[in-house]
């Protein structure tokens, strides 16, 4: 009876309109908005990647090799299982026409590529772009083209081999499953690089062999048949199932940090909803009385009003729902042309439940404390004005507890990145923990120093000081919602300008001019001979190196034994050394003598060596152009790879990988004004060595790093606007007392100027509070995420710091600027008349 009797009582209430709850659905629709517009997009990717799995791939099917091509045995293997097969090489070499020497990612393919899909150019087919006439055609990246200038018809050199451009690539149907590269591509026939010098024993390039399968081809258990039948020869088995997983990982890592970020919005969100919530049971206290005079209990006037909150709820989620959805939809065709990868923009249903699971659930979590608390209000104490300042009951703050845990749990659940997960729940408690001592603070500061002898006749600083201070001031919501607004943009801008900085200014005082590849070892000699008769060349350093994978430790399978660590994600390159190079440092064991002849022994990277957990005498095996070589851990040593120079995580004995087939890496370290022409000195005496440029490969980091950026910022600064929403609610808000203040200053005196001045001085003193609170905790998370995540060097960031305080007075004067001018217009006998 009494929910029917307090529904009732809502609806009676909701015909008076939804005045004054304008904040409370900005607010609550802008964060919903955010986490389902981000939901869509990436639900997009995933549906483009499953449904254009096979596409994606260039085949049902796919086997790679590293740095070999399939043997007979495992060639008639495939040719067995599919109905058609298509042989790929990817490698890296430099184009070279005329004095230009440009780096290019070179596809070899043969008569049956693609087998899925179709290479888009400019004009023309791909298959007649190739044929060859007097001399074998290519296609290749119309930017790479441009850049070094040439035409359709143009000759080029890759290697040895000279080849005609006969086509600009527009679009590759299988380049998402490339993962990043360090050039733009050049495609050729397999067949036209026999004398092109590129292809030699040790040449560092993987072939992969992708497979059409008959209509009811059993995916996992030809998987499990390769991988058995070939345990040890290094062959790496993917279909369809999971076509991109770099992709997939990627966008699946981006979109649950970005809606990590949104559900800080939504935290900023609830300190408006609160503040909403609160106004409006403020402007019913009349209303609340009268139900409490004629006998209506607490808890009628708390379904009361929760029913109208819910109502309220309701609207806002389904308002950020349908600003969520219609975004991505109206702007489908320019996100899927802007994305390198296949995007279905359409109605998904998971990110719509996910978006609107957070929004009800952080609604409800901040809009129970206000709604609790008056419910223990007695009608005294409400014709008296305002709502009680205690503390709700037990149940109320055990449903807050388990609404907390609900939206915490879901957000670990639904973003499948737990530690991001719990990190950000955590940062955000102890941030809005953090804000609120601080606007306590501020306030009790304010109300001292507002007493103070020594401010008497500043009227304007003693104002707005008492005005911080008063009971029902706006400063606990402000300095929240700015405060974590900023937060969140600070934590992001210190974030984003380490990065910058580590990739910018730190690599390049350091980093070699140049990564020399593919050196034979009969070349070794006389390219360092050339190099050192250059005096614009002042270091150069060289190793040989090989390729492997880390199959197992002590006899187990390696990643059962140490999880999924960056060293045995894929092979790595291995060198060998007889005697202990010079800067060679060891932390733990010994070199083995530099005529060693006997069981194979390793030094490996200390530091990576803590991370898998081994010591030494531990034993790994090694798989090396598929030959198995199990050797012996007999020292650790340091290897710093921050410099860019040559680093290794294994160093064999040379005994151990004797008669492998190598080829050796080189760094140089030149002038900058010098690079051009040691790059054509080196490519016009060495045709098949590849030179990959240090400077555009870090370029090329940072450009994937600007995007992130990008999108980051993106998200912070709409949880920024948020925050900024709630300043207007709360100056809005406060409107009414700054009348009666401006009308009381007027009474004594002040000009218009000073009471301006008044307000602008109490706005930018809660502006400056927030703003520096969200430098102290931003700067905390930026470190905290370049230790423990980017696991690189943390250095505080002033410019950005001194642009989150300045932007947080700025947000805050402007906020309260807005409705100043009631206030400064109103005659004070009409409002000193009216005040009660």
């Amino acid at each position: 009876m009494s929910l029917k009797l307090a529904a009732r009582i809502a609806r009676a209430e909701l015909r008076g309109g939804l005045r004054g709850f304008w904040v409370f659905l900005a607010c609550l629709a802008l964060g919903v908005a955010a986490i389902a517009g981000v939901g869509m997009v990436r639900s997009a990717i995933e549906a483009g990647l499953t449904d254009q799995g096979a596409v994606l791939l260039g085949g049902d099917a796919q086997v790679e090799f590293t740095y070999r091509f399939a043997t007979p045995e495992e060639r008639a293997f495939l040719d067995q299982i599919a109905t058609k097969t298509s042989e790929i090489v990817d490698f890296r070499s430099m184009v070279v026409a005329g004095d230009a020497h440009v780096l290019t990612q070179v596809k070899a393919v043969d008569d049956n590529y693609p087998l899925l899909g179709s290479v888009q150019l400019e004009t023309g087919e791909l298959a007649t772009a190739l044929s060859t006439t007097d001399l074998p055609g290519a296609v290749m990246d119309g930017i790479l083209a441009d850049q070094i200038g040439l035409a359709l018809g143009d000759r080029f050199k890759l290697g040895e081999q000279e080849f005609i451009l006969q086509g600009r690539i527009l679009r590759e149907p299988d380049s998402a499953t490339g993962g990043f590269a360090l050039a733009p591509r050049t495609i050729v026939k397999t067949k036209a690089l026999a004398q092109s010098g590129l292809l030699e024993p040790g040449t560092l390039f993987d072939s992969s062999y992708r497979l059409l399968l008959p209509t009811n081809a059993d995916l996992a258990a030809l998987q499990t048949e390769a991988e058995t039948k070939f345990r040890n020869s290094g062959l790496r088995w993917s279909d369809s199932r999971k076509a991109a997983p770099g992709v997939a990982r990627f966008v699946e890592r981006i979109g649950a940090f970005l809606i990590l970020v949104g559900l800080a919005g939504l935290a900023v969100g609830g300190v408006g909803v609160a503040a909403a919530v609160r106004s409006y049971l403020e402007s019913k206290i009349a209303t609340i009385a009268t139900l409490r005079t004629l006998g209506a209990t607490g808890g009628l006037i708390f379904q009361t009003y929760l029913i109208q909150i819910a109502v309220l709820v309701t609207l806002g989620v389904a308002l950020g729902l349908t600003l969520g959805i219609a975004t991505p939809l109206a702007f489908a065709e320019q996100i899927q042309s802007a994305l390198p990868f296949p995007a279905q923009i359409a109605l998904y249903p998971r990110p719509i439940i996910e978006a609107a699971f957070y929004g009800v659930t952080s609604a409800f979590l901040f809009a129970l404390w206000p709604l609790a608390r008056s419910e223990q209000v007695r009608a005294a104490a409400l014709y008296r004005g305002g709502l009680s300042g205690g503390w709700p009951r037990a149940r109320y703050a055990l449903a807050m507890l388990a609404l907390a845990a609900l939206l915490i749990g879901g957000a670990v659940g639904l973003s499948g990145t737990r530690n991001l997960a719990l990190g950000t729940a955590g940062g955000v408690i102890a941030a809005l923990v953090v804000l609120a001592a601080t606007a306590w603070a501020l306030v009790r500061l304010a109300r001292r120093a507002a007493r103070l002898t020594a401010l008497r006749g500043k009227v304007a600083l003693r104002a707005a000081l008492a005005s911080i201070g008063a009971p029902r001031a706006e400063t606990m919501q402000v300095v929240l919602a700015l405060g974590l607004g900023l937060t969140v943009l600070a934590a992001v801008g210190q974030i984003d300008a380490n990065l910058r900085a580590a990739i910018s200014r730190d690599l390049p005082t350091r980093a070699p001019s140049f990564f020399f590849v593919d050196i034979q070892p009969d070349q070794i000699d006389d390219f360092r001979s050339i190099l050192a008769a250059n005096p614009a060349v002042s270091k150069v350093e060289s190793a040989p190196m090989l390729r492997g994978i880390i199959t197992q430790i002590n006899g187990q399978d390696a990643r059962t034994v140490a999880g999924d660590h960056w060293v045995l994600a894929g092979d790595r390159g291995i060198t060998y050394a007889a005697a202990q190079p010079a800067a060679t440092k060891l932390t733990a064991g010994k070199w083995w003598p530099a005529d060693y002849q006997g069981p194979p022994q390793i030094s490996f990277a200390a530091e990576e060596a803590d991370e898998l957990g081994l010591k030494l005498g531990d034993q790994l095996t090694i798989n090396i152009l598929g030959r198995d070589i199990t050797a012996t851990i007999t020292s650790f040593r340091v290897v710093d790879f921050s410099n860019a120079g040559i680093g290794f995580v294994l160093t064999l004995d040379p005994n151990a990988v004797a008669g492998a087939p190598h080829t050796d890496i080189a760094t140089v370290y030149a002038d900058p004004g010098a690079e051009a022409a040691i790059l054509r000195e080196t490519a016009s005496a060495f045709p098949n060595i590849t030179a990959i440029s240090v400077k555009a490969a870090i370029g090329r980091v940072t450009e994937a790093l600007t995007a992130i950026a990008k999108a980051t910022t993106i998200a912070a600064m709409a949880t920024l606007l948020t925050g900024f929403v709630v300043l207007i609610g709360a100056a809005a808000s406060g409107e009414r007392a700054r009348i009666y203040e401006a009308a009381v200053l007027k009474v004594l005196g002040a000009s218009r100027a000073r009471i301006l001045l008044s307000f602008a001085l109490r706005a930018a003193m809660m502006g400056a509070a927030a703003g520096i609170v969200a430098i102290i905790a931003g700067g905390l998370a930026g470190w905290v995420v370049m230790r423990f995540v980017m696991d690189s060097p943390y250095a505080f960031e002033p410019g950005s710091a001194l642009a989150i305080v300045l932007g947080g007075i700025a947000a805050t004067l402007l906020a309260s600027l807005v409705f100043v001018l009631r206030p400064l217009s109103t005659r004070p006998a009409q409002v000193l008349r009216s005040h009660e």
